[in-house]
């Protein structure tokens, strides 16, 4: 093994690694949320299969690593979850979480990340498309229960995502005997080795996690990248994420997958080399996948105000469950308490408390009460807080929570100043989609607004 000049640690390649093309349906991939509330009511959400989902406008191109492979063989492409030779326990989970066969993208993912001898893969996929469930169930697949050690890495750039992504392994392997740690900083320092199957958590954590061999990186056998773009864009967290690889490779050969919504140019070569010999999978479509999203934003006249107009919404509107998301513990806390002594039944969730209780599959309604900011990624220093921008990439994640499967859903954020309206209207000018103004100041009108929109 020899470190090559962009610090790789380079070793045997791997032999065989899958243009196929197709359709890609509804998916549903479940994500629990980051600093947030979560108000919950007797009406839930459609099932799948209900009558209001979406068509989807995805295109499905999948590239085969080893170009003498047939892409249209059956063996790279699946129309049920039972033709993999899933664990049991495995299934119950995805059955319980409502999945009934697999979206386009894991009819083409599944079959190749599941395959022996574990082959890379690289994945270009929106929020919306299953792919969390695809590589979550592919951690879960390569564990072996009986050994209690870290065997599977998945890293993600914030801890908002990090969290969600472990909501979803903790839902679909509940029938198993797996157990999960997150990688994430916290305000008790973490002294005793990790011993959960799964470890889900931030480069930088991780980075440190490993220096201090609180994990055990010999039995890792999968490293899974989300929103992969976004860290091996930025110097710091590439950097970081090269340490990962390179202490996983010094070790053994680990299956390793990234998944990202976008892969500019100047990151799909260096993703490539990140993952070598990798199937790549490509999503591509019409339009972004908020097509199913009804999105407003609450024009508030100042930060007080912002509080009042959310036990309006919550008052005059019956929704199922739901997730408020805010910039800090503090505010997720007030918030929780305040709207608890208003009679409605909510739980806050942050770093300093664990998730539990939280049904993401019902989720119809998202608020942003504080929208995303690019300074508040986790463990990276290049963000000035002087100059901030809008996160489009965690807001999209946030508001497609509402959006799985192609089932509707609304979107509600808040505006109460010139930089917060500035901020809204970069977003929807990245989403190339109109977020309707709701005016505050009449309530008839607000009520009429939204309650149009939940049942439409």
């Amino acid at each position: 093994m020899q470190t090559d000049e962009d610090g790789f640690i380079t070793s045997a390649p791997v032999k065989s690694s899958l243009n196929i093309k197709g359709a890609a349906g509804d998916s549903k991939d479940a994500s629990a949320s980051g600093p947030s509330t979560n108000k919950d009511s007797a009406t839930d959400a459609p099932k799948a299969g209900a009558t209001d989902l979406i068509k989807s406008t995805f295109d499905v191109q999948v590239t085969l690593a080893d170009q003498q492979a047939d892409p249209n063989s059956p063996l790279f492409s699946v129309k049920s979850f039972e033709e993999l030779g899933l664990n049991p326990d495995l299934l119950k989970g995805l059955f319980d979480m409502s999945f009934s066969k697999p979206s386009k993208i894991q009819e083409r993912a599944l079959p190749l990340l599941l395959k022996d001898p574990p082959t890379n893969m690289i994945g270009q996929s929106q929020s919306g498309t299953g792919k969390t469930a695809a590589f979550v169930l592919t951690m879960l697949s390569r564990v072996d229960f009986s050994i209690p050690s870290p065997q599977a890495i998945c890293v993600a750039p914030t801890r908002e995502l990090a969290r969600q992504i472990m909501a979803v392994a903790a839902t679909m392997g509940k029938y198993t005997s797996v157990r999960t740690d997150y990688a994430i900083k916290t305000e008790q320092k973490v002294t005793e080795p990790l011993s959960g199957h799964i470890v889900v958590g931030t480069p930088g954590t991780i980075v440190d996690y490993v220096r201090r061999r609180l994990i055990d990186a010999s039995k890792v056998k999968v490293l899974v990248l989300d929103e992969a773009d976004n860290m091996l864009d930025q110097e710091n967290l590439s950097e970081q994420c090269i340490k990962i690889k390179n202490s996983l490779v010094k070790e053994g050969r680990p299956q390793i997958v990234l998944f990202s919504a976008t892969f500019p140019d100047r990151v799909r070569t260096f993703a490539s080399r990140f993952a070598p010999n990798a199937n790549k999978i490509e999503l591509k479509k019409e339009e972004l996948s908020v097509e199913g999203i009804k999105q407003f934003y609450m024009d508030c006249k100042d930060e007080e105000s912002k509080y009042e107009i959310l036990v309006q919404i919550y008052n005059l509107l019956t929704v199922g469950q739901s997730i408020i998301f805010a910039k800090t513990r503090t505010t997720a806390d007030r918030i929780a308490q305040r709207m608890s002594q208003e009679g409605h039944k909510v739980a806050s969730l942050h770093g300093a408390k664990e998730a539990r209780g939280i049904d993401i599959l019902q989720v119809n309604v998202v608020v942003n009460y504080d929208l995303p900011m690019m300074s508040d990624k986790a463990e990276s220093a290049t963000y000035d807080p002087r100059h901030e921008t809008p996160d489009v990439e965690t807001y999209l994640h946030r508001i497609g929570r509402t959006g799985r499967f192609g089932r509707k859903g609304v979107s509600i954020n808040f505006v109460h100043n010139q930089k917060t309206w500035q901020d809204m209207h970069m977003i929807e000018e990245a989403l190339g989609k109109k977020i309707t103004r709701v005016d505050t100041n009449d309530v008839d009108v607000m009520e009429e607004t939204l309650k149009k929109a939940l049942k439409a």
